[in-house]
């Protein structure tokens, strides 16, 4: 069974900084593109950051120079580095990836959880 684990979410003040993980597990051949959207009540789940399997990014224009993303093929693992919190910022983040599980020929979209960021003072 393939699952996607997140985790570092939390409470920061304006300013601050914190990092999301989320990794994939299970029986996994390859995984495609990777990414974190973010939901918050009454809007649609919005992408924030998209990478590649070769290491290629997008970032949505509001937090452009502000979150990082990367990810660790070895470990199945991407992150978000969010600088410079704003209250804006402050959402359901989740996370998700285009997986071939090993045991399938069929690629699906798998999602996390979500984690809640919260940034306020």
């Amino acid at each position: 069974q393939v699952q996607l684990v997140e985790s570092g979410g939390g409470l920061v003040q304006p300013g601050g900084s914190l990092r999301l993980s989320c990794a994939a597990s299970g029986s996994i051949f390859t995984i495609d593109a990777m990414g974190w959207y973010r939901q918050t009540p009454g809007k649609e789940r919005e992408l924030v950051a998209g990478i590649t399997r070769g290491g290629s990014t997008n970032y949505v224009d509001s937090v452009k120079g502000r979150f990082t993303i990367s990810r660790d093929n070895a470990k199945n693992t991407v992150y978000l580095q969010m600088n410079s919190l704003k209250s804006e910022d402050t959402a359901v983040y989740y996370c998700n990836a285009g997986i071939l599980p090993a045991s399938s020929l069929r690629r699906s979209v798998y999602w996390g959880q979500g984690t809640q960021v919260t940034v306020s003072s």
